[in-house]
């Protein structure tokens, strides 16, 4: 019986072999789409230039809390930063993936640093930079989530609140009603979500796909997605 059905599966793909496209997606679809995706991304080349940067990534560069650009570099807020970025740059730029972490005050940012190609391969070697995400409660997403799970605005409310890592109480204070009131609307949650408790709703939310805001921020950016092309 398997036999047959692989046999005949077979023969399907092979009637109606696929046809792959020889042209490639245009370079302006290839940049809306990574400006949808709710992480910042950056593409360095061997000499350290950025080639893009999406949305976020540009506006992350914008605030120079952690990261900026200069002269179309890659550069940390401080001398500290900068090292560590360059040295996970030059380590990417030989096929070794880098993680890094900057850290001020009580806020993160993360860098993930992936090699496009391979060292041993002919075209020019490039550099992915992909950032951790500032606020997993701006994945809009996550509302996208509530309104499937036909959620109230107020347990929506709630939904954010825990997923920014609020208590109970403080949901309650927040939103000016009884902890009595909050633990029934985390119960209509669980209910229409078939979440049996709080952590399985935050592990549905976190693995919800990385969403970027219509909301795009309209502050000045020192730098268009077209001049890292």
């Amino acid at each position: 019986m398997w036999t047959s059905n692989d046999q005949a599966t077979s023969s399907r793909y092979e009637a109606r072999p696929m046809v792959v496209r020889e042209t490639s997606l245009e370079a302006s679809l290839l940049l809306r789409m990574m400006d949808e995706v709710d992480h910042g991304m950056l593409v360095i080349d061997a000499d350290g230039v950025l080639r893009h940067a999406n949305h976020l990534a540009r506006f992350e560069m914008a605030q120079s809390r952690f990261i900026m650009s200069h002269g179309q570099l890659l550069l940390g807020a401080t001398t500290g930063y900068s090292q560590k970025i360059e040295h996970a740059t030059k380590q990417a730029l030989k096929g070794q993936r880098q993680l890094v972490s900057l850290q001020a005050d009580d806020r993160e940012l993360s860098l993930a640093f992936v090699p496009l190609s391979h060292a041993l391969e002919s075209d020019a070697p490039t550099v992915l930079v992909l950032l951790s995400r500032q606020n997993a409660c701006e994945n809009l997403a996550v509302r996208m989530y509530a309104r499937a799970n036909h959620l109230s605005p107020s347990e929506e409310a709630v939904l954010i609140a825990l997923c920014k890592g609020c208590t109970i109480p403080e949901i309650a204070h927040e939103h000016r009603v009884a902890p009595s009131t909050v633990r029934t609307q985390i119960k209509a949650l669980r209910t229409k979500t078939g979440c049996s408790s709080i952590r399985m709703i935050m592990l549905r939310v976190n693995s919800l796909p990385p969403v970027m805001s219509a909301l795009r921020s309209i502050s000045p950016m020192p730098h268009n997605a077209m001049e890292f092309v």
